[in-house]
C-alpha cells in the first residue's frame, strides 16, 4: 500500500504559503509508516518546532489501474474519507531554500491522519465541504470545487506515472488556513456533517 500526495491543489493554499499556482499535480508519497494509529496519543515530533495541519480529503482505490482514463477513473474508488499531511514547516523551509526533496518534512512516521471512510454515494463528491476544528473552532474550510485538479482528474494523472492498487490512498490536497499545532490542542474532521476524526495533540 502507498499514499501518494498531492501538492498544492488549491490557488488559496498556495498563495497563502507565497507560492507559484502549479501547471501540473505536484506529486509526493509517503511510506505506510507515515499513517498514525488514532487508538494512540499524538506526540509532536522532536525534530520540528513548527508542526502544521493540512486537512485533506482522501480516495482510497478498490482495484488495480495504469494510465487509467479520466472517463473512467471514478471506478477505481468506492469510498471517501478525510485526513491530516502533517508537514514540519521548518524542515520544509530549509529543505527549499537548497532545492532538496521534501521528505524529511512531509513524510515522516505519523505525518499521515486518516479518519473513516465513507461510501462516495453518502456525498455529492463534484460539491463536497469538509472541515477543520482546533479546540472547537474552524480553522480549514474547502470544497472539491476549489481544485485546481478534481479527483478523476488526479487520478488519471497519477496513474501514467504510478500504478495503483487496491488500498491505495491518494491525498488530493489542502485548502488555504493551514497551522501550527501545540501539545493540548484537539483536531477534529468533517466530511459535511459527519465526524471523520478527532485527535489530540500530546
Amino acid at each position: 500500500m502507498k499514499i501518494i500526495c498531492i501538492g498544492r491543489n488549491y490557488p488559496l493554499h498556495a498563495s497563502e504559503l507565497g507560492n507559484i499556482t502549479p501547471k501540473e499535480p505536484i506529486i509526493f508519497l509517503k511510506p505506510d509508516t507515515a499513517i498514525h494509529n488514532l487508538d494512540l496519543p499524538y506526540y509532536l515530533p522532536d525534530f520540528s518546532n513548527e508542526l502544521h495541519y493540512e486537512v485533506e480529503l482522501v480516495i482510497k482505490i478498490c482495484k488495480q489501474g495504469k494510465y487509467i482514463a479520466e472517463k473512467f477513473a471514478s471506478s477505481y474508488y468506492q469510498e471517501i474519507g478525510l485526513g491530516i499531511d502533517f508537514t514540519a514547516r521548518d524542515l520544509q523551509k530549509n529543505l527549499q531554500s537548497q532545492s532538496l526533496p521534501w521528505e524529511l518534512s512531509k513524510s515522516f512516521d505519523g505525518s499521515a491522519i486518516i479518519g473513516k471512510f465513507f461510501p462516495k454515494e453518502d456525498f455529492p463528491i463534484s460539491n463536497l465541504s469538509f472541515s477543520l476544528l482546533k479546540n472547537k473552532e474552524i480553522v480549514q474550510t474547502g470544497n472539491s470545487t476549489q481544485m485546481i485538479w478534481q479527483i478523476d482528474q488526479l487520478i488519471a494523472y497519477v496513474s501514467k506515472f504510478f500504478t495503483l492498487r487496491t488500498g491505495d490512498l491518494l491525498f488530493t490536497g489542502t485548502p488555504a488556513g493551514v497551522g501550527r499545532v501545540v501539545s493540548g490542542d484537539i483536531l477534529e474532521g468533517f466530511l459535511e456533517q459527519q465526524k471523520a476524526f478527532s485527535l489530540r495533540i500530546c
